[in-house]
């Protein structure tokens, strides 16, 4: 639990320089269309290739984006997501996390017990194709940056989008923490109510 102690605290110095870094927020929006894809990602530190498209098959998908891995907010949120992630899985709901990490760190937080804790993937979209596809925007590598770990970050950031994606491919919600004001708990709360209520409404 220490280190996801030491990445709550480091978070002030990089989230300020991400917010600078960060351009005008757009995205897709409820109602839209989700953008299918296929991404190589990582469980419990292993490869596999993630398909939306599959994962739809089972049910709702939450898709969020996020900067980057061991980095405070960013652990925070994902170390959410895994303590509650017995809740989504009760209300069918697939989550996947994306962001423009490396697989080879992806494999490595995907299975610290700390954060992802081997409970769901997370997919790696180094030049941003996915997130542009969601009218999310890659911003450059910022040089000097370096993780709560102090290994360089050398990859660009996407902005912490949220999306809850319906069975029908059709998008419920987005939220954002740029547009929305939201702390990264906040994305993990608002979508598993989401699901949860989707869930009750099902047939």
């Amino acid at each position: 639990m220490k280190k996801y102690l030491l990445g709550s605290m480091a978070a002030g110095t990089l989230a300020a320089t991400l917010c600078l870094a960060m351009p005008a927020f757009a995205a897709l929006n409820q109602g839209a269309s989700a953008p299918d894809f296929t991404a190589e990602a990582s469980l419990a530190g292993k490869d596999f290739t993630f398909s939306l498209k599959q994962a739809l098959k089972k049910g709702p998908v939450v898709v969020y984006f996020y900067p980057s891995a061991y980095t405070g907010g960013c652990d925070i949120e994902a170390h959410t997501f895994a303590t509650d992630k017995d809740k989504f899985d009760a209300a069918g709901a697939t989550i996947i996390g994306v962001s423009a990490d490396s697989i080879q760190r992806l494999n490595t937080f995907s299975s610290d017990p700390n954060y992802c804790a081997g409970k769901f993937p997370v997919a790696s979209d180094a030049d941003g194709k996915i997130a542009a596809s969601y009218d999310l925007k890659l911003t450059a590598a910022q040089p000097g940056l370096t993780d709560v770990r102090g290994k360089t970050i050398d990859h660009g950031f996407i902005p912490r989008t949220t999306f809850v994606i319906g069975r029908d491919g059709k998008i419920v919600a987005m939220f954002s923490s740029e547009a929305d004001h939201l702390h990264p708990e906040d994305h993990v709360k608002k979508s598993l109510a989401i699901v949860e209520q989707m869930q009750g409404k099902a047939p």
